[in-house]
């Protein structure tokens, strides 16, 4: 497993190839877009989406808790893709057997009430200041504060030597911004267009691996 670390405001981030950030000063794993309840809201709807797509998302998960053992797990927004569903009850089940605090910056699809949430212990909010670093769910700019947020699922083309192209997902790192990849196995990728002076890491299932743009 290939990680990338990084220093913003004199604090250390490492990249993970699972697409969360893990925040050594704070002891903190952030997460975005992981969508819990997206494949049955498909499935329900006719679409052919595995079922096994549901387990990977925990699995996945528990991996990344596994490496890291945080403090604090912080979703960046669109944790649950619906409203209520049976992958609530994974859910459920998956938060009871954490050890980590848990917190969620609140997203657009984030419909089921913050009650239900604060009844599994998880702190809900709109946004989270820690010292220079504000945590959101859409991107912003603020002035003094460096921004970690989700939304977009960047992805970056590659091409190869001949006309070949593979969208992977990224870490888009702009001057006062990183955008983390949807985490979530059905979520889909939004192809980025960087500019020279941002970064780009690359993920695959074991490597981050930063981009050069000329």
């Amino acid at each position: 497993m290939k990680t990338q670390t990084i220093h913003i405001n004199n604090q250390t981030f490492i990249l993970h190839p699972s697409g969360v950030i893990y925040w050594r000063e704070k002891d903190m794993v952030l997460v975005a877009d992981v969508h819990l309840g997206k494949v049955t809201h498909f499935r329900k709807h006719g679409s052919a989406v595995p079922h096994g797509a549901i387990d990977d998302n925990f699995i996945q998960l528990d991996a990344v808790l596994e490496y890291f053992n945080p403090k604090t797990l912080c979703f960046l927004g669109d944790l649950f893709h619906s409203y209520l569903n049976t992958e609530w009850i994974l859910f459920e089940q998956w938060i009871g057997k954490i050890d980590a605090k848990v917190v969620l910056v609140a997203g657009n699809h984030d419909i089921i009430s913050p009650l239900k949430f604060e009844e599994l212990d998880i702190h809900v909010t709109n946004e989270w200041l820690i010292d220079e670093v504000l945590l959101t769910h859409h991107p912003e700019s603020r002035s003094g504060f460096f921004n970690f947020s989700g939304h977009i699922h960047p992805g970056v083309q590659l091409k190869g030597m001949g006309k070949q192209t593979l969208t992977v997902p990224c870490f888009f790192k702009k001057k006062d911004q990183l955008i983390l990849p949807a985490f979530g196995t059905f979520t889909g990728k939004h192809t980025i267009k960087p500019q020279k002076e941002d970064q780009v890491f690359a993920i695959t299932p074991e490597e981050v691996i930063p981009l050069l743009f000329n």
